[in-house]
């Protein structure tokens, strides 16, 4: 039995590697995001402004999702932080994406247009899918 335990968690010292590196890419991914967004994210979503919380949250879930296919399909942690890097450029692109569709964006989130919050939401899961299912090699 404790051959079965030890055997069994012998894959724990990559588990733990690889969760690191993600918690770190998801914490720098969301430092960039709030800064690069005008409008105060968190206060926000603090205050119950819905638009807010649906277009960080589908920000946050679009470079989630890579992030776990990048994990799923890489070969290495370099490896894997690297794709976890063009995940993060690419949802940072869709954030400016948004930005081109939807005129005053942040303004339009900030005045708690629930539209305008989903909108970027959903455009950032969407890609944040799309970019998931490109990582497969």
């Amino acid at each position: 039995m404790p051959e079965q335990f030890a055997s069994s968690l012998s894959g724990l010292p990559a588990f733990l590697a690889y969760f690191g590196v993600s918690i770190a890419l998801l914490v720098a991914f969301v430092l960039v995001y709030v800064r690069l967004t005008p409008h105060r994210e968190f206060a926000l979503i603090k205050a119950n402004n819905v638009a807010a919380t649906m277009a960080f949250g589908g920000a946050f879930l679009g470079f989630i999702l890579p992030l776990a296919s990048a994990i799923a399909n890489s070969v290495s942690l370099v490896d894997f932080a690297l794709w976890g890097g063009i995940a993060f450029v690419v949802q940072v692109l869709a954030y400016f994406a948004n930005r081109l569709v939807i005129r005053d964006l942040p303004a339009r989130i900030s005045s708690g247009e629930i539209a305008a919050g989903a909108f970027a939401g959903i455009v950032s899961l969407g890609v944040g899918i799309l970019n998931a299912a490109s990582m497969t090699y």
